[in-house]
């Protein structure tokens, strides 16, 4: 039997994927967040420092958010995991033959015959029983309870390189085309990340980077024409 070595096997494949993709979010948030905030201010005022002060304060109060967000999102789901993990430990301690013939029920409706989905059974259970129950009950191994320390610090990085990019991009551009480079910069960025997304989840490219092209430039075009607004009529 050949094996076909380009295709992933790998029981963990879907867990790399989602941080793939958790990380492409992370930095979309990023760019499109503090953007909005540095046009915004850009639109309202010419003057450098109110532009710097608050493109750090959105990157940092944005990347602050993201992690406590996902910290208290992959908490909520890692204790619901181990509470599960500890469970089916403990039934396999207490009702062996029970969670035998589990087991056996489990592989029987996938269309395997009773004898065949008895013998797999036993050999799982023999071979590692709590490895065996956790993947065809719960689709979860031990090793995949996620950390929420690192699902927060994840979060905060793919945030600050996102908003790194606009920040970087308002900051460095002459003031004639301040604003203009940065919706170029970060148009481009929304581009290329969405692109991304799009083939980590096996999509078609245009439609998804389509969406989140036209939703970064409503963002920057409605903040900065309300920087704008508020800039001529002397509020700030």
């Amino acid at each position: 039997m050949s094996l076909h070595l380009d295709e992933p096997h790998s029981g963990d494949l879907a867990g790399r994927l989602n941080w793939l993709r958790a990380g492409v979010l992370g930095a979309n948030d990023g760019i499109v967040s503090v953007a909005a905030i540095v046009v915004g201010v850009a639109g309202a005022t010419t003057a450098i420092a109110p532009i710097l002060t608050a493109g750090v304060a959105g990157l940092v109060g944005g990347a602050i958010s993201m992690a406590l967000g996902e910290y208290v999102s992959v908490s909520s789901q890692s204790d619901s995991q181990r509470a599960l993990i500890e469970k089916e430990r403990r039934e396999l301690a207490e009702m062996p033959e029970e969670e035998l013939a589990e087991l056996t029920e489990i592989y029987r409706v996938k269309g395997i015959s009773l004898e065949t989905a008895r013998q797999v059974a036993e050999e799982l259970t023999a071979h590692d029983a709590l490895a065996a129950h956790l993947e065809a009950e719960l689709g979860i191994t031990e090793d995949a309870v996620v950390s929420p320390w690192q699902a927060a610090g994840a979060s905060a990085l793919a945030f600050t390189i996102g908003g790194v990019l606009p920040f970087a991009a308002i900051l460095l551009a002459p003031e004639s085309i301040r604003v203009f480079a940065t919706f170029v910069a970060v148009l481009t960025a929304l581009i290329i990340t969405g692109t991304l997304s799009a083939r980590v989840g096996g999509n078609s490219w245009v439609r998804p980077t389509l969406r989140i092209v036209v939703g970064g430039t409503i963002a920057l075009a409605t903040t900065f024409l309300i920087g704008t607004l508020l800039g001529t009529s002397g509020v700030v």
